[in-house]
């Protein structure tokens, strides 16, 4: 099968198209649109991706580039940092790169971000492709131009917006991610529904069965929804400074739980915890009755994320973290909530004690 995605130009950057594939055939001939033939094109990818596809998209490449070379960094989100950057830097500069050549970001969504801010901050900005092989890659952080890395494990505190020229999307690929891996994707796939879609939301929960058994045909509709709800929204507000704020539902009570845990729950599992949260509030609200907040919490189960944090977690700390949220507004957090199930909204009048309620209902053991 062959889909695009196409998302038009805006504040952040010109107009891509999103390319979902079962293979990567069609690489080269989609880079070649872009005018960038022989040019030097540098893969940066990570310690796990390489040894899978690391070859594979160099050899396509190779064909129209007049250099490949390729930047390794180590695997997991503790490698996010400006350290590391700055060793691409110089990688691209011994390899003497200009603005003509072009960064290819093959990995998750770290390695998403890191490319991409190197790509924006190297020479004021040179062009880059994303090749995401992880699901939550696929279906969100690769869209969009967000771009950045963590600062002493305060996530994505330091970034810039810059829009990739080309999404490629391997669909194939996620036959080799680990089961937690491809659950952890799927807590951005059920928050498009639950910000943005109903109808797409009781779709995902009605084929739950088949999207974990990775039927291709299911596979392919959940990528292509979820492509279709992100670039919408970050078409209407490429620089977030209103409706793309939605995409964080679950994100402020999540990172915080992302660092309170020092990385030991993936971003997606987090995700998970802190979209529960802000159910639960919005519950408390009265926005969603008590039908809606369960259902929706009972459902990450099936989906393989979870609903409860340790019992010996700190609900203080945690709520503590989410004071150093880049997306606070002034003294408040800068929260999302449902008025119901597909319809968020953004709220900064939640309170710490709303908060630390919200945390309190994920340490309690499930009866």
């Amino acid at each position: 099968m062959s889909e695009i995605v196409s998302i038009p130009k805006t504040a952040s950057g010109e107009a891509y198209d999103i390319l979902i594939e079962n293979d990567f055939e069609k690489l080269a001939e989609a880079v070649s649109k872009l005018g960038i033939n022989d040019r030097k094109f540098c893969v940066i990818t990570d310690s796990n991706v390489e040894g899978l596809y690391a070859d594979e998209v160099e050899s396509k490449l190779k064909d129209i580039a007049k250099l490949v070379v390729r930047y390794t960094v180590s695997a997991g989100e503790a490698n996010k940092t400006l350290a590391n950057i700055a060793e691409i830097y110089k990688f691209l500069i011994e390899n003497h790169f200009d603005r003509n050549d072009c960064i290819f970001a093959l990995g998750g969504g770290v390695i998403g971000d890191m490319a991409g801010f190197a790509a924006a901050t190297y020479l004021r900005g040179i062009k880059f492709v994303q090749i995401p092989t992880s699901l939550l890659a696929q279906t969100d952080s690769s869209i969009g131009g967000k771009t950045g890395v963590d600062l002493d494990a305060y996530k994505n505190m330091v970034g810039a917006f810059h829009q990739p020229s080309l999404v490629y999307m391997n669909m194939s690929v996620l036959k080799s991610l680990p089961a937690r891996e491809y659950a952890a994707g799927m807590a951005e796939i059920l928050k498009h529904g639950l910000i943005k879609d109903n109808s797409y939301y009781g779709w995902l929960v009605n084929n739950f069965s088949e999207i974990m058994d990775m039927e291709s045909d299911y596979v392919a509709k959940m990528i292509k929804r979820s492509c279709e709800i992100k670039a919408r929204v970050v078409t209407e507000d490429a620089l977030e400074h209103g409706e793309r704020a939605l995409l964080n539902f679950g994100h402020t009570i999540g990172h915080a739980i992302e660092k309170y845990m020092d990385f030991k729950l993936l971003h997606g599992e987090c995700v998970a915890l802190g979209m529960i949260a802000a159910s639960w509030i919005s519950y408390k609200r009265g926005k969603l009755d008590t039908e809606e907040f369960y259902e929706i919490r009972d459902m990450f189960l099936p989906f393989g994320l979870p609903l409860t944090l340790d019992d010996d977690a700190d609900a203080e700390e945690i709520l503590s973290l989410t004071k150093s949220d880049k997306k606070m507004d002034g003294d408040k957090v800068k929260f999302v909530l449902l008025k119901k199930p597909g319809k968020a909204y953004i709220d900064t009048s939640v309170t710490d004690d709303e908060i630390l309620d919200a945390i309190r209902q994920l340490i309690l053991t499930d009866d």
